[in-house]
């Protein structure tokens, strides 16, 4: 009798609800179909509204001066933002079970509002609702027009009388159409990280997705490249762009139908993810961000690059310091007096700040090595008993400054936190916890773990002297299980673990605006716009071989701006000197070593490689625009300019891979019309600097630049500008 009463109350609530919102929306609209337009200076989204069923349908997305035609008859297969259980049959975005069981969605169109943030920046959200459910879906669109980006996320509300499901939300589900389609990825493991990997897409659906939960980059980064009719090109060819602001768990789907049409779905992953969402609540997808150019990817990883540098990632106009990080040198194996005899090396080789890496902390359980410490956020009174601030006033005597390395999210077994708080951890009920780096992931849907986290970030961050900070994540999530959160909303830990995490980042960018930030996760484990918005660089790879580093910067390089890219002189891989600095020199340099042990010839050879450094390339990479001339994936070497905006200088890298032929370099992105002076930089101590030359832009763009680089590991760098 009792369960029959609540049946019957949940389907008065719910009949009654339904009928309200159903009179307020009518299923077919009079009149022609209703044009949406999204547009960039060179590109644009064209959309439309059908009056047959209210739909909202994609026409397509390329160069803005392209016309397309309204189809003569309507195919479900091009809705734009497909939902499951209403008659489309291919992958849908969006996947629901009501609260009253029922399987599907169908969306029909409300209305449209765009409003122009500033000159650059316009948003449009399209509202739609379910006929036959309180259910609202907003698709917000935010068109960057000098950049040529357009960042799409989706809001997902509703007002039935009990929690709804969602099974599948993503971000985004564009279709493209075209002859062939080649997919371009960056996937890899530990030291491996942004490896190329390029394939022709066949029917069917092709996944690239990650499961871990946090630091959900580290296989490959929630990135994509679409190139139609043929293998990508850089500098001409129809291409896409396509990368997801969100660092758990994300899934990126291609599917190729049975018409030839390609489409796009983004967002984040539904594998264990599925999510009861409460009346009255919105659920706010993560961005993913869509860029399109008829000039290749070169084009593409331009537009990215020049979006982020304004509104991607922190100070995007800021110069990065020229860090010295001491954790090559010493792991976590010092004291007061190793740290502060770094020093005086850091000062004469010319760096600008020290990087105090893992170790410092932990009483009880001390942080000499990776097994204990984690979580005891307190400076370690036998390695530094006069703390850091001692630390930060001897950097600053010697006209350096200072930053800390800190972990906040995680947790050792050996640690004073966990023997108070074993249920702080992340790990499944009735499991034996499972151990990576001999540590456990905290679990930030706690309140409790979320104060515990910020004062672990506040308090060495807000240490007198203290400029800049690395935040590191060194595990991922294997044992997904929450003790906080109740049973039928364990698949909420990771979505909501990632929301808590953005929330400390920003409100560190915010309460510490005047300290730099680093984001690093065993390396390029964070390598995505939703982390980068709160910091102005990344550690691409605990991989610091140069010859290694060619191909993971050359990968990052496709979607993130040099100036975002950790590039550190070190002694791995034994490389000469020069051909280290030289690769360091291409993105956010700096150096990883113990100067009392360099010989004369690296010490001379990285000195000079920061007044270069300072003096010519650090403006040259962090402002100019990116060409990538000859891939290290192709041939024996590799070759790269960045251009300044206006063409009136660039900096030109060849790196010799291998032993090969000394063929003239063809740079890019000069002015033809131009007159131009070349000089090689960062000459080799027993070579004589080639003389300076003037030469036509037109003929540096059609003859090339003759380069002294023939056996493998030589390497050069030349400074091109306009002649006076």
């Amino acid at each position: 009798m009792i369960m029959t009463t609540r049946i019957t109350r949940f389907a008065v609530a719910l009949a009654t609800s339904l009928a309200a919102f159903a009179s307020a929306i009518s299923p077919a609209r009079a009149g022609g179909p209703i044009r949406i337009n999204v547009e960039t200076a060179n590109s644009a989204l064209k959309l439309f509204v059908a009056p047959e069923d209210s739909r909202l349908y994609e026409l397509g997305y390329g160069a803005a001066k392209e016309n397309y035609d309204f189809p003569k008859k309507l195919n479900r297969q091009e809705e734009f933002y497909p939902q499951y259980g209403d008659g489309f049959i291919s992958q849908p975005a969006l996947q629901i079970t009501h609260a009253d069981g029922n399987t599907s969605t169908s969306l029909a169109y409300v209305k449209r509002e765009t409003s122009n943030l500033d000159p650059d920046i316009a948003l449009t959200k399209i509202e739609l609702k379910d006929p036959a459910y309180p259910l609202v879906v907003t698709l917000c669109l935010k068109a960057y027009r000098d950049e040529d980006v357009i960042e799409q996320w989706s809001e997902i509300r509703h007002e039935e009388p009990a929690p709804i499901t969602m099974l599948r939300y993503h971000s985004a589900a564009p279709a493209i159409k075209a002859k062939d389609y080649f997919l371009t990825q960056f996937q890899g493991d530990y030291k491996r990280e942004a490896t190329l990997a390029e394939e022709k897409l066949t029917p069917g659906i092709k996944v690239l997705d990650s499961k871990i939960g946090v630091r959900a980059t580290r296989y490959r980064i929630p990135s994509v490249i679409i190139s139609l009719d043929g293998p990508a090109q850089e500098e001409t060819g129809e291409t896409f762009g396509a990368s997801l602001c969100w660092s758990g768990s994300f899934s990126i789907e291609a599917e190729l139908d049975w018409q030839n049409r390609l489409r796009l779905l983004a967002g984040i992953n539904p594998v264990g993810q599925q999510y009861r969402l409460k009346p009255k609540e919105t659920f706010k997808t993560p961005g993913v961000l869509w860029t399109w150019s008829d000039k290749g990817k070169g084009q593409v990883s331009r537009n990215f690059h020049r979006w982020a540098k304004k509104y991607g990632i922190r100070d995007g106009d800021k110069p990065r310091p020229i860090l010295f990080n001491n954790w090559e040198a010493t792991h976590t194996d010092f004291d007061d007096a190793k740290i502060v005899s770094l020093f005086d090396g850091a000062k004469d080789l010319g760096v600008e700040l020290f990087l105090l890496d893992d170790g410092w902390f932990g009483n009880k359980h001390p942080r000499d090595n990776d097994r204990a410490g984690l979580g005891d956020w307190e400076v370690n009174r036998k390695k530094l008993p006069q703390g850091l601030e001692h630390l930060a006033d001897e950097a600053k005597k010697r006209g350096l400054g200072f930053g800390i390395w800190i972990e906040p999210e995680m947790v050792n077994p050996q640690s004073e936190l966990f023997e108070a708080h074993r249920d702080w951890a992340i790990v499944q009920r009735n499991r034996e916890p499972e151990l990576s780096r001999y540590q456990l992931v905290l679990d930030l849907t706690r309140p409790d773990v979320q104060q515990h986290a910020w004062k672990s970030i506040a308090g060495p961050v807000s240490t007198r002297g203290v400029s800049y900070v690395k935040w590191d994540a060194n595990r991922y999530v294997t044992q997904p299980g929450s003790s906080y959160l109740p049973p039928d909303e364990q698949t909420h830990l990771m979505v909501d673990y990632n929301r808590a995490l953005l929330a400390l980042m920003s409100r560190m960018a915010k309460d510490f605006p005047d300290v730099m930030a680093m984001a690093c996760a065993g390396g390029g484990g964070r390598t995505d716009y939703g982390t980068l918005k709160h910091f102005h660089s990344f550690w691409p790879s605990d991989n610091t071989d140069p010859r290694d580093r060619v191909k993971i910067q050359w990968g990052f390089g496709h979607f993130f701006p040099a100036a975002t890219i950790g590039a550190h002189v070190t002694a791995m891989g034994n490389r000469p000197p020069k051909f280290a600095c030289d690769v360091a020199l291409s993105g956010a340099f700096g150096v990883d070593r113990d100067v009392s042990k360099m010989s004369a010839e690296e010490r001379r050879a990285i000195t000079n490689a920061i007044a270069l450094y300072k003096s010519t390339l650090r403006q040259i990479t962090s402002r100019g625009d990116l060409y990538r001339l000859e891939s290290p994936y192709d041939g024996p070497r590799a070759a790269l300019d960045y251009v300044m905006p206006d063409a009136s200088k660039a900096a030109l890298f060849v790196y010799q891979l291998a032993d090969g032929e000394a063929k003239p370099v063809k740079p890019c992105g000069l002015d033809p019309k131009r007159r131009y002076t070349v000089r090689e930089l960062n000459v080799a101590a027993d070579s004589s600097p080639s003389d300076a030359k003037s030469v036509d832009g037109a003929a540096l763009l059609r003859d090339g630049i003759p380069v002294p680089c023939r056996k493998e590991f030589d390497s050069a760098i030349f400074e091109i500008s306009e002649a006076k």
